[in-house]
């Protein structure tokens, strides 16, 4: 499978259904929280995978929409989409307090890394058909 590359534009469209997939894993994991709080039974021990369970299938929800779930203490929901910036191969970063896409960060770095998008690219022309060189290729 090729993989994909993504502009904030895209990213900024998709992100209602990453939203809404992203307050189900948040929700389990609150939920997954609360069970290893009070774990000791087999019957609290069913519940865990259980809830473990949902949340593997959500990020591979998120997997198969081309994106990544970032934060495992379920606390900052941090999703990261790949992308390439000035020729170099990045991760989009959006964290699910925020309105949209606005940070990106080293494939290798993270959260801490993170740096603001160049204004120029999150002004991508409303044509479909015209693709945003300046994020596909490197800039002069």
């Amino acid at each position: 499978m090729e993989k994909k590359y993504f502009t904030p534009k895209e990213v900024n469209k998709r992100l209602p259904l990453i939203k809404q997939i992203l307050s189900d894993i948040l929700a389990k994991g609150a939920e997954l929280k609360q069970i290893s709080i009070a774990a000791g039974s087999s019957q609290e021990q069913a519940a865990y995978e259980k809830a473990m369970a949902k949340v593997n299938v959500l990020v591979d929800e998120l997997e198969n929409l081309g994106c990544f779930y970032k934060d495992w203490s379920f606390e900052k929901g941090l999703v990261d989409f790949p992308a390439v910036i000035n020729g170099q191969e990045v991760m989009l970063c959006w964290q699910g307090n925020e309105p949209d896409v606005r940070w990106y960060h080293a494939v290798d770095g993270g959260y801490q890394g993170r740096c603001l998008i160049p204004e120029e690219l999150l002004d991508v022309s409303n044509n479909p058909q015209q693709k945003a060189p300046e994020i596909l290729e490197e800039t002069h």
